[in-house]
């Protein structure tokens, strides 16, 4: 499966504390003969020492979404919500059952971008270059999803004055991997 990877650091009570790649590409890792390697300075997101403890790296291989801005909306539906479910791809390391993913929509001061409910971002949606993106957060109200098929989900993105609509397909060609727990000491 060929793509962009998001790979994360957790804690012992499953919180993000560090995101080490975001739609990263194979190249950006030590390649092994069996494996890809990445190293972890023990640090947050925010640079801090984390104190010693239990900590988990997983991520999600996501392959060929393709994106689609449909423009301007009169609203978003009565069903959209802050986050959906999609069947990923069977890890065949893992397991022969189809694993599921929450979904949702985050926001920061570079645009919005599709991410698992507990916060490791997974693909950029939109991108605000220059003083929008200064003002996305204080423009943008909030952002909605809704699932319009097996494999596609509609985003919503509600600013003051409009609602833009945006649609991403082929969101099942994702595949979860878990590195497995490690101490920091």
């Amino acid at each position: 499966m060929e793509g962009t990877i998001s790979l994360g650091i957790f804690d012992a009570n499953r919180k993000l504390v560090r995101v080490l790649y975001r739609e990263a590409t194979v190249d950006d890792f030590r390649i092994d003969e069996n494996s890809l390697n990445a190293t972890w300075d023990g640090k947050n997101d925010a640079g801090e020492d984390l104190p010693p403890g239990k900590y988990r790296a997983r991520g999600y291989m996501v392959a060929g979404f393709k994106l689609e801005h449909l423009g301007e909306a009169a609203a978003p539906p009565k069903d959209a919500s802050d986050h959906v479910s999609v069947k990923l791809v069977v890890n065949p390391l893992i397991s022969s059952t189809r694993a599921i993913v929450e979904l949702s929509v985050g926001l920061d001061v570079n645009g919005s971008f599709l991410k698992t409910t507990d916060g490791l971002p997974l693909r950029t949606i939109t991108q605000k270059p220059g003083d929008a993106a200064q003002a996305f957060n204080s423009i943008v109200k909030r952002a909605l999803i809704t699932k319009s098929g097996e494999n596609t989900i509609d985003i919503w993105e509600d600013w003051a004055r409009t609602v833009d609509q945006t649609r991403l397909s082929n969101v099942d060609k994702m595949m979860a991997f878990d590195c497995g727990d490690f101490e920091l000491k």
